[in-house]
């Protein structure tokens, strides 16, 4: 039995690495002709063709993340429905490979590809997004935020919130362009705001350039009680510029870059420190919450395309039809992907449970393979 559980294992992991690499080479073909529109341009350095090249290979763990489950499912049904075409699963079985024993050679195989998929997706396809972004940023100019409305981060100190603004990253990470602080205090009066031109990040504490600091207090009428807006009555008592100055925060680079990057580039680690940080500063963390349990619950989906492809084992043909059960198997593996991103963007928008919204396409796929697989094994 072992012999039969390495070369079922072997064959199912080669399929699975050829249509990998298959659709991993079309995606890098449409990366590159999207990549050429940035060639000779100039910025710090010229952007060149080999810069294209790296920028391709550095973005190449996030395509490989986002195909692994649909090439899982695409191998281990090739494969299967291969055996069940030339009788050799009949044989195996005849054997003594019972269904179980069938199902626990495909888990296993899947739980390796789940672990492939979890370290590329949360080590791998993070540093590589975020050093082709780096990479591009240095040749081109500085990576804007929020499509140039800005990133905006909130932080409470004591009573009083923080919010501040960053308009644009340097390559390097740790500098941002574009720096507005806003200090409010426990009743809502705005008490101060900072202009900065540039920031280093550090630890505790940024290193603000070129700031100019308002300090702001409250009108008579509101020392008296007067009823008044936050912002109302007020005015400035004193404008500072300091060619450099240390502002104290909690606010690291890592949370900055998390809200300038896309959530599906960032890590586990990365996600679930950024929505406890949001949380702990009364923001709406749901987008983020939701990015988390969708990057802990996505590998999983191996096992689920393992238990899809089984019953394609107990079908009964000859000759022809492979390429159709085939292609049947590609479409179920996009329709499980199609549903994990429709429940993801209606998730977001109708404020549904992160956990629930996460948890549905691999749990309902799951109870349709099964059942499945149970009815055909008991027409056999």
């Amino acid at each position: 039995m072992k012999i039969v559980t390495r070369m079922l294992q072997q064959e199912i992991a080669a399929a699975v690495a050829m249509a990998t690499v298959a659709f991993l080479a079309l995606l890098m073909f449409f990366d590159l002709i999207s990549e050429s529109r940035f060639v000779s341009r100039t910025g710090i350095d010229s952007y060149g063709v080999t810069d294209v090249l790296v920028h391709l290979l550095l973005s190449a763990p996030m395509h490989v993340y986002e195909l692994l489950p649909i090439c899982v499912l695409i191998g281990a049904v090739f494969v299967m429905a291969r055996y069940a075409q030339t009788s050799q699963f009949t044989i195996l079985r005849t054997g003594g490979l019972g269904p179980g024993r069938a199902l626990s050679i495909l888990l296993a195989l899947g739980l390796a590809f789940t672990a492939l998929t979890f370290v590329v997706g949360d080590y791998l396809a993070p540093w590589g997004e975020r050093t082709a972004q780096l990479m591009r940023a240095r040749h081109l100019g500085q990576i804007v935020a929020g499509g140039g409305s800005g990133a905006w981060l909130r932080e409470r100190q004591g009573d009083d919130s923080i919010i501040l603004s960053v308009s644009a990253m340097k390559p390097d990470g740790r500098t941002v362009d574009g720096v507005r602080i806003f200090h409010f205090a426990a009743d809502g009066r705005l008490q101060s705001q900072i202009r900065a031109q540039s920031a280093d990040l550090g630890d505790g504490a940024w290193t603000l350039h070129q700031a100019s600091e308002e300090v702001f207090q409250a009108s008579s009428a509101e020392e008296a009680g007067a009823t008044a807006t936050a912002t109302a009555g007020i005015h400035a008592i004193r404008i500072e510029q300091h060619p450099q100055m240390q502002w104290p925060t909690d606010i690291s680079a890592e949370m900055v870059n998390a809200a300038i990057l896309k959530p599906d580039g960032m890590s586990t680690l990365q996600l679930f420190n950024y929505v406890a940080h949001l949380k702990a500063n009364g923001q709406s963390a749901q987008r983020y919450e939701l990015e988390l349990w969708r990057k802990v619950f996505y590998p999983l989906g191996c096992l689920v395309m393992m238990l899809l492809a089984l019953p394609f084992a107990y079908l009964h043909f000859r000759s022809g039809g492979i390429m159709g059960y085939v292609f049947i198997g590609i479409l179920t593996g996009i329709s499980y992907l199609l549903l994990n991103n429709v429940l993801g963007y209606m998730g977001n928008i109708r404020n549904w449970s992160p956990l629930l919204t996460a948890a549905v396409p691999p749990l309902l796929y799951t109870l349709l393979a099964l059942g499945i697989f149970n009815r055909m094994v008991r027409r056999q």
